[in-house]
C-alpha cells in the first residue's frame, strides 16, 4: 500500500483571504494565484490499485494549473502480507526497492506515473 503524504504548511493569502498550499504571484500582472490541497480528498493507493490510475488527491486551483508531478521523499508504504511499514520513501527516481524481513521478500515501487484530470 502506498500512502500519499502531504505537508501541513499553508501560506497566507494576501488581504486575509485565507491560506493555500502554494501561492505564486504573476510577474506580469502581480495577481496572486494559488493551489490548495483538499486534505479531505487524500486517499491511499493500495495493492489492488496496481497499474491503474486512481484519484489520490484533489486540488482547488485559482489562476494556476498543475502540469507535472515530481515525486520526492516523504511517501510511505505497508507490506500487504506482513504489515511492515516502510517510511520516508524517496520516489525522486520514480522507483524504490527494499527488503521486507517479515515476509522475506523484496518489495518495490516501479515506474511511477501520474495524470491530472481537470474537473
Amino acid at each position: 500500500m502506498l500512502l500519499f503524504v502531504v505537508g501541513e504548511d499553508n501560506v497566507a493569502l494576501k488581504g486575509g483571504r485565507g491560506s493555500a498550499s502554494m501561492v505564486q504571484k504573476c510577474k506580469l500582472c502581480a495577481r496572486e494565484n494559488s493551489i490548495e490541497i483538499l486534505s479531505s480528498t487524500i486517499k491511499s493507493y493500495n495493492a489492488e490499485d496496481n497499474e491503474k490510475f486512481k484519484t489520490i488527491v484533489e486540488f482547488e486551483c485559482r489562476g494556476l494549473e498543475p502540469v507535472d508531478f515530481q515525486p520526492q521523499a516523504g511517501f510511505a508504504a505497508e507490506g500487504v502480507e506482513s504489515g511492515t511499514v516502510f517510511s520516508d520513501i524517496n520516489l525522486q527516481e520514480k522507483d524504490w526497492t527494499d527488503y521486507d524481513e517479515k515476509a522475506q521478500e523484496s518489495v518495490g515501487i516501479y515506474e511511477v506515473t501520474h495524470q491530472f484530470v481537470k474537473c
